[in-house]
């Protein structure tokens, strides 16, 4: 399979490019105005790690991300205490935090736990999932081989993100949409950190066609097999690029 060019890590940026990466992700949000500030800092700072706007390994200030964010100190630290109990982040004292790095143990452990419950929730949803349903995990994928053509990789990744959550969605377990909640943002953080050290995604979709196919015959132990194969390759794809990432 084919291998995209590597890219300079976002660790490389300087804070001041940063802080502006920041704003401009702000910018393209939406629904901010409707949270109070606590729950608006929280948002934006949990998914500005998410999306390496927040590199891993990076000390930020939290004057400075409160100056940006266009708000007190006060709602940045509530939210700042919240995301380093959630683990996404390091507070440091009298300073700011430190963006937690992507560590390949810790992901090793995350990648088989992820692996068994996403094959539990594809299971779960097959025995009631609907035609309508799965058109719509269908169209998804159609929409990954578009933007694939087209190399746009990131696209791709929040497009694998939102079939994944869909079938957690279908299974209608909330209890287990809240435990693999817990650790998405570290998962999705790593595919995107890899994304060009890693082959082109084309396995994904060829995976992701079989288990739609197993979900229309509601062969729910089948899917599991798929999902699970298909999560174990992916972790071995993206632990092999951490590894060439860290040569």
């Amino acid at each position: 399979m084919a291998r995209r060019g590597k890219t300079s890590a976002a660790a490389e940026l300087t804070n001041e490019a940063i802080l502006e990466n920041l704003k401009l992700f702000v910018n393209n949000m939406d629904n901010l105005d409707s949270m109070r500030f606590p729950q608006r800092a929280y948002a934006i700072i949990r998914q500005a790690i998410r999306n390496l706007v927040l590199p891993p390994g990076k000390t930020i200030l939290e004057r400075e991300v409160a100056e940006t964010l266009e708000m007190s100190r006060t709602p940045v630290r509530e939210a700042l205490v919240r995301l380093e109990n959630e683990g996404a982040l390091q507070l440091i004292p009298r300073k700011g935090f430190y963006v937690e790095p992507i560590e390949k143990n810790d992901l090793s452990d995350i990648y088989q736990m992820n692996a068994a419950l996403d094959g539990l929730a594809v299971e779960l949803a097959a025995k009631h999932i609907d035609d309508e349903e799965i058109d719509k995990l269908e169209a998804l994928v159609v929409r990954q081989e578009e933007v694939l053509a087209d190399r746009e990789f990131r696209e791709w990744a929040k497009l694998d993100d939102e079939f994944h959550n869909k079938i957690i969605e279908f299974s209608t377990n909330d209890s287990l949409n809240k435990v693999l909640d817990i650790y998405s943002d570290k998962l999705y953080k790593a595919r995107l950190y890899t994304i060009n050290h890693r082959p082109v995604p084309e396995m994904s979709i060829i995976e992701h066609k079989a288990m739609i196919a197993c979900l229309r015959t509601h062969d729910g132990k089948a899917a599991r097999v798929v999902m699970e194969s298909h999560r174990k390759r992916a972790q071995k794809e993206i632990l092999n690029a951490l590894d060439e990432i860290n040569d």
